[in-house]
């Protein structure tokens, strides 16, 4: 999903905290080296950045992101941390002029899905990369296997049926249908590619007040409840609000996920 705000709040919700599962399945897949530059794509308020940052002491690691408060936000964390070898940029991965076969290695937890020229910009992300530089990246699996988009898409169209759940604005599961990921990066200039199935939950919140101002910030909901008349937007919030109920545990509301790991190498020289 991608969050309408842009920004990855810090705390007991958000972004962070959503994927707090899936981050240590994703630090085992990409194993920084203590010497590797990282590009970290889509990097939010910086978490998997600053990771990156901790193990690569004699490399660096570099985070952009299309939300200017997410940018801030991560500049502000790596400061109070007390970083030195890890820099964030306000950019768009698809189009950025990054250093030429600068980076080991380039990285992305769920930031890839929303380009709109897909080989574009991983052969721009690919040229980044020095020769053989490895590609991991997690994105969504089909929608229908992630619960909690099943969960969300149910409880809008109950309240004004199926047109009020399509979305014609950025598609999570874009990258969710292997053949077409390899045709993807195979046109884009990288080779051994491969997909581990990643089985997690999503957290949204220690509670369902907390649960339902965080989904309500998707932008696949605001896009249907602005549609909505007032009576049919009470109806949604309110089905939205059951669906996280029926979710909500001793620790939280959460949901059952799935996603690939996706790794690969730019081709090297002959």
């Amino acid at each position: 999903m991608r969050h309408a705000a842009g920004e990855h709040p810090p705390g007991t919700s958000g972004y962070d905290a959503e994927l707090r599962r899936h981050d240590g399945v994703l630090r085992r897949v990409v194993g920084v080296r203590s010497h590797d530059h990282v590009l970290d794509i889509g990097c939010g308020t910086g978490q998997t950045t600053r990771q990156a940052a901790r193990t690569a002491r004699a490399g660096s690691a570099f985070g952009v992101d299309v939300s200017a408060p997410a940018i801030t936000r991560a500049r502000e964390l790596a400061r109070a941390e007390g970083l030195r070898n890890v820099t964030f940029e306000h950019a768009d991965a698809q189009v950025h002029r990054f250093p030429p076969e600068r980076f080991d290695l380039a990285m992305s937890r769920f930031g890839t899905m929303f380009f709109d020229d897909p080989v574009a910009a991983f052969a721009n992300i690919g040229r980044a990369l020095r020769p053989a530089g490895r590609l991991v990246m997690m994105v969504w699996q089909a929608h229908e296997r992630n619960e909690w988009d099943v969960a969300v898409r149910r409880s809008l169209e109950a309240a004004e049926g199926p047109v009020a759940g399509a979305s014609a604005g950025p598609d999570a599961f874009s990258l969710a249908d292997p053949p077409t990921v390899r045709e993807i990066l195979r046109a884009a200039g990288f080779t051994d590619i491969a997909f581990a199935d990643v089985h997690e939950p999503v957290y949204y919140g220690p509670d369902v007040a907390a649960a339902l101002e965080w989904v309500r910030g998707f932008t696949c909901t605001l896009e249907v409840l602005k549609r909505l008349d007032p009576a049919a937007a009470t109806r949604a919030d309110e089905r939205l609000r059951q669906a996280l109920a029926e979710h909500l545990g001793d620790d939280g509301v959460w949901f059952d996920s799935r996603a690939w790991i996706v790794t690969a190498r730019r081709v090297g020289p002959e």
